[in-house]
């Protein structure tokens, strides 16, 4: 069975995003698509990096056990909100701390945001970011716009069966890119 690593990409105090990242993990093992796991950028507490985790001298337990997490992963869904047009730091330095993990990955982009636009804005600067990292962008994307209505805090959403219509859609993509380039 497929990995798919979930980043839950916001480390705020109330988060919105998160309860998304739980949804991802939730979902795909209901409907058995894959093993599933969320790596929580909140619980990892990254220090600011320095240089590419290949490169550090004295890496963190934490950074090593990130790094085996998305090399080992058949695909890796980045969960982001959208803060001022744009990824948080956070998110930001966890994926520059990594260099050939990304290399061919499959990643599908989950972003959130509490207006009507669903973090478009960062849905593109990702899509700009992994592409250079040489990833393999999935072409579906998933916004999840009026993001405090649409979810309770355990990531059940409020309209199901429209919810999981647009999940099976965007995950039959990433786990189409995952079967074709992890061959």
């Amino acid at each position: 069975m497929k990995k798919i690593a979930i980043i839950s990409g916001s480390i705020r105090k109330n988060r919105q995003s998160h309860k998304i990242a739980l949804f991802f993990d939730r979902y795909i093992t209901e409907m058995q698509l894959a093993q599933s796991e969320i790596i929580d950028l909140k619980e990892l507490n990254f220090p600011i990096v320095e240089e590419r985790l290949a490169l550090t001298e004295n890496p963190t337990q934490n950074q090593l056990l990130f790094s085996a997490k998305i090399f080992e992963a058949d695909a890796v869904i980045i969960v982001s909100p959208e803060y001022n047009g744009s990824y948080p730091a956070a998110l930001k330095n966890a994926i520059d701390m990594l260099g050939k993990e990304w290399l061919h990955k499959p990643v599908g982009i989950v972003t959130v945001s509490s207006g009507v636009f669903g973090g478009v804005n960062v849905n593109a600067l990702l899509q700009i970011l992994f592409t250079r990292l040489k990833a393999l962008v999935v072409t579906a994307s998933f916004p999840v716009p009026n993001v405090h209505q649409a979810f309770d805090e355990q990531g059940i959403p409020v309209d199901k069966e429209s919810i999981y219509k647009r999940a099976e859609s965007f995950l039959s993509e990433v786990l189409w890119f995952t079967e074709k380039f992890n061959s």
